[in-house]
């Protein structure tokens, strides 16, 4: 389902909408939907490795915790 919105965009950054989206063949909807999940995309991979960082920051690698793995890795 679809819901109308009304929003306020400045006349530069509308501009530069516009003109992509008619290089793409597209629509002002078009575009924004996509950059709204994109943009809430981004947020969710930012929470998960702020929360990745927080779970190191705990708990530390310690010293030869995944020397198990050493013989699995491709050398360069």
């Amino acid at each position: 389902m679809m819901k109308t919105i009304q929003m306020t965009i400045d006349e530069p950054l509308l501009a530069e909408v516009d003109r992509v989206i008619d290089n793409q063949k597209s629509t002002r909807s078009a575009f924004i939907r996509q950059a709204l999940r994109l943009a809430l995309r981004q947020l969710q991979v930012t929470e998960l490795e702020r929360k990745h960082a927080e779970g190191y920051a705990r708990y530390p690698v310690e010293a030869g915790e995944f020397d198990v793995w050493e013989a699995e890795q491709a050398v360069a």
